[in-house]
């Protein structure tokens, strides 16, 4: 997929180029920093660095990888957090994009960040992951590259406390009204003759709490009602396949192909490797990222995903915290990576 959130050494990482988090003077530092220059050769990468000498904050340069597996070093350097009201987080976002139009230039293919200034210097966890992802979302929107964001274990990764309160609610809710729902359907299918325990009776159910910002998921208020269709029209497109439904979608929302693979965070020969198989059956994360990518309600989501033998399954936290974003109409592939990422599910996307 375009942008993998992934658990990884940086300095193992085999792609075209890996990002150190950089000082001006371009000095070997500590952190990120120190571990990349000691994994190069912190001779033969200081020497380099010293021939440019200088990197202001929000810049980026570039030198050869040495003795890592990147055949370049591109040195970014981040500023100091000072709480925010200093410029900080348009110091950061310059951060990653003039590194990434470094690396096109350069004509890198694959290139693996750091979270930049999230360690010594200090910037919140939660907003650096923010910038870094809008950053490099809105890059892959218009340009082909493959991007790793690495961590190095989960105390590097951290999603807002509000967004991750939220969805932990969403979960904890959907997963009791299951329960719930299960358990009253076990008693509902006992024969007439059967008494029901009177340690397990049961008050009528009531309505689920929703918590700020999530949806209950009997409900559709966040979903535009389905328009009129011929019985005709439904005849026909009840047999539809997944690359047919797909494609059809895809016309009657008038977008075009690199909207829809770049939105859905997939690499452009899968998505051209779907549309010519009219019988191509896709990995689920791959169907539901098309779902996002499209902008598509829960019941529109479950009928594509149907077309591709799969569903939404209330046992399953990776759904329920897609089902989330999708009630919050969040289209934003990236913050639902994010979130799946940090309740270590499967990314979307290819």
């Amino acid at each position: 997929m375009p942008l993998e959130i992934v658990r990884n050494d940086i300095t193992k990482m085999r792609v075209d180029a890996i990002v150190n988090a950089a000082n001006e003077r371009l000095l070997m530092g500590g952190g990120v920093c120190g571990a990349i220059f000691a994994a190069a050769g912190a001779e033969a990468l200081s020497k380099a660095c010293a021939k440019i000498g200088f990197c202001k904050t929000g810049d980026a340069v570039l030198t050869r990888g040495f003795a890592l597996p990147a055949k370049y070093v591109i040195h970014a350097v981040g500023p100091i957090w000072r709480g925010g009201d200093d410029g900080e987080t348009e110091l950061l976002a310059a951060c990653y994009d003039n590194a990434l139009a470094l690396a096109q230039r350069k004509g890198i293919r694959s290139i693996a960040f750091p979270l930049i200034s999230s360690g010594i210097y200090g910037f919140p966890k939660d907003i650096a992951l923010s910038v870094a992802t809008a950053r490099i979302g809105s890059f892959l929107r218009a340009n082909e590259m493959q991007v790793y964001l690495v961590v190095f274990d989960r105390a590097s990764f951290q999603l807002s406390e509000q967004r991750y309160r939220s969805i932990q609610s969403y979960l904890d809710d959907r997963t009791a009204f299951a329960a719930e729902a299960l358990y009253t359907r076990r008693f509902e299918d006992m024969p007439p003759s059967a008494a029901r325990p009177k340690s397990a009776a049961m008050p009528a159910p009531a309505k689920m709490p929703v918590p700020c910002g999530s949806i209950q998921p009997t409900t559709s208020h966040h979903m535009p009602a389905p328009s009129k269709r011929t019985l005709e029209q439904m005849l026909q497109r009840a047999g539809e396949g997944f690359t047919q439904r797909l494609l059809r979608l895809i016309d009657e929302r008038g977008m075009a192909d690199p909207e829809v693979y770049q939105r859905a965070n997939l690499d452009r020969r899968l998505f051209s490797k779907i549309r010519s198989n009219r019988d191509y059956r896709p990995a689920k994360n791959t169907a539901l990222a098309l779902a996002v990518a499209l902008r598509l309600n829960l019941d529109e989501t479950a009928d594509l995903l149907r077309r591709a033998g799969y569903a939404l399954s209330p046992s399953s936290r990776a759904d329920l915290i897609v089902e989330y974003f999708l009630g919050e109409e969040n289209y934003d592939i990236f913050e639902i990576n994010e979130a799946l990422f940090a309740f270590d599910e499967s990314l979307l996307g290819s």
